[in-house]
């Protein structure tokens, strides 16, 4: 659970956010549903716009978390590809971080398409861990340490596939937007930093030298003010 309220709770996630509510373009009294909610956030900032809010999530630890934290809307656990939703029951969908999660997407878009009213909105989006840009004096090497990132999820580079994905189950008119975090703080980052070089020892990428090495040359940055990490979010919008 705390992972979830740190994810939500860095700089720029709040921006972010408000980004997806722009893009979704809903007015007072739409309803909408967000797909993988976590523990909210976004369902309680949509519900103080006047909406009507849904939230579904496959973890029921979260969800508790989110009824507790937006009482007035309505939880579901639940996964992407099998929403307890009637058809064209909703004017938008929102689905943020997602996607790397999932071996297969068409069926989480097919269900979207399924449950959105002629004209609804969706906004769909996450990191594209090939994007991802931290500085190092030893950038060959940092190269592959990401490569340990990416392999962390199922499908790291999902993103860049949304506009085609969204495109062929028959939505219209999408939007691409990016948005930058941009990361100088250290200690933000060093449990990923952490993990992204472990994952690279354990796929025989680099060696547990080449990683702590890495790692404390990383540390330096951050005490001496020379971290710099830079992490690309895509957001893709469309009608139904």
């Amino acid at each position: 659970m705390g992972f979830l309220e740190r994810i939500e709770e860095r700089p720029g996630a709040a921006e972010l956010r408000a980004e997806s509510y722009r893009l979704l373009g809903l007015k007072r009294g739409a309803s909408v549903v967000d797909v993988g909610c976590g523990t909210g956030h976004a369902a309680e900032e949509l519900a103080a716009k006047r909406l009507k809010v849904t939230g579904l999530d496959p973890d029921p630890e979260a969800i508790e978390t989110a009824r507790t934290r937006v009482p007035g809307a309505m939880f579901h656990v639940a996964h992407s590809d099998d929403l307890p939703l009637a058809d064209e029951s909703m004017d938008g969908y929102r689905a943020l971080r997602l996607f790397h999660l999932l071996e297969d997407p068409v069926p989480t878009v097919a269900e979207a398409y399924r449950v959105l009213r002629p004209g609804g909105r969706i906004v769909v989006g996450g990191q594209d861990y090939g994007f991802v840009l931290i500085n190092s004096s030893d950038q060959d090497l940092t190269d592959v340490i990401l490569l340990g990132l990416e392999s962390r999820s199922v499908a790291p580079r999902a993103v860049r596939n949304l506009r085609d994905l969204l495109l062929d189950a028959g939505f219209h008119d999408p939007e691409v937007v990016v948005h930058n975090d941009v990361v100088t703080d250290h200690a933000t980052m060093a449990p990923q930093l952490a993990a992204a070089a472990t994952a690279a020892v354990d796929k025989a990428l680099i060696t547990r030298d080449d990683a702590d090495g890495w790692l404390a040359e990383q540390e330096t940055r951050g005490r001496t003010d020379r971290f710099l990490a830079v992490l690309p979010t895509l957001l893709v919008s469309a009608r139904r």
